[in-house]
C-alpha cells in the first residue's frame, strides 16, 4: 500500500466524481467564469486550467471565486514556482505533465493534491515509492494509447491512472473501460474555437454527453 503523501483521498473523491475532466486552454481570462458555469451546468465541475497561456492563472482566481460549484484545477504545472502560483491562485488540485523530486517536495508542503504524469514503469514505480498511487498518462495516445495502459494493470495493479493526450469521443469509452483508468482527461468537451465564439450553450451539451460515457 502507497503512503498517503498523495493526499489520495482528496483527488480521488475529484476524479471518481466524473468520467471526464476538462483539460482546458484559455487566452482570456473573463472566458473562464462562463466557461466554467457551462461545463458544471453540463455535469463537469472540475476542470484542469492549463498554464500553457499568459491569461492562465488569472483565469484560475476567477472562476475559482466567482463560480462556487467549479473545482478548479490547474495543469502543465512544470516546476514547484507554478505550483505555488497555482494554488495561491485557488486551484483545488494541480496536474503536471512529469513527475519530478522537486515538484513532490512541493506537493508535501502544500495542502492541495498533486496528479503527476508518469509513462514508463520506472517512471511510475519511481513516483509509486513516493507514495503516489494515482498519476496521469501523458500523452496517452503517443506513449502507446489503452493497450499499453491495459498491459501496466497486472504488474502495477495499484496504481490507478487518469490518461490525457490524443482522448475525444472516438476512444474515450476504451480508455474508460480498463480497470486502472479512474478517469480521462480531454479538450474535446471544450474546444478551443467554441471558447472564443462564446459557444457557452454547445459547450454544455458536450460535457452532458461527456458524463454519460460509462466507467
Amino acid at each position: 500500500m502507497a503512503a498517503p503523501s498523495q493526499k489520495t483521498h482528496e483527488l480521488l473523491q475529484i476524479m471518481e466524481a466524473q468520467p471526464v475532466i476538462p483539460v482546458l486552454k484559455i487566452e482570456r481570462a473573463a472566458d473562464a467564469i462562463p466557461l466554467a458555469r457551462a461545463l458544471a451546468r453540463g455535469g463537469l465541475p472540475a476542470i484542469e486550467i492549463t498554464l500553457r497561456t499568459p491569461a492562465a492563472l488569472e483565469a484560475i482566481r476567477l472562476a475559482a471565486s466567482e463560480v462556487p460549484e467549479a473545482i478548479v484545477g490547474a495543469g502543465t504545472i512544470l516546476n514547484p514556482a507554478q505550483f505555488e502560483a497555482a494554488a495561491a491562485a485557488g486551484s483545488r488540485f494541480i496536474v503536471s505533465p512529469g513527475c519530478t523530486a522537486s515538484l513532490i517536495d512541493a506537493a508535501a508542503d502544500s495542502p492541495v493534491p498533486l496528479l503527476p504524469g508518469a509513462i514508463t514503469p520506472s517512471e511510475i514505480m519511481t513516483a509509486y515509492e513516493r507514495g503516489y498511487s494515482v498519476l496521469k498518462f501523458f500523452p496517452a495516445e503517443q506513449a502507446g494509447g489503452a493497450a499499453f495502459l491495459k498491459s501496466l494493470s497486472s504488474p502495477l495493479s495499484d496504481i490507478r491512472f487518469c490518461p490525457t493526450g490524443g482522448i475525444g469521443v472516438a476512444n474515450a469509452a476504451t480508455y474508460l473501460s480498463l480497470p486502472n483508468v479512474i478517469c480521462v482527461g480531454g479538450s474535446w468537451v471544450a474546444p478551443d474555437d467554441f471558447i472564443a465564439a462564446g459557444k457557452w450553450d454547445e459547450i454544455e451539451a458536450l460535457a452532458r454527453a461527456a458524463t454519460s460515457l460509462s466507467r
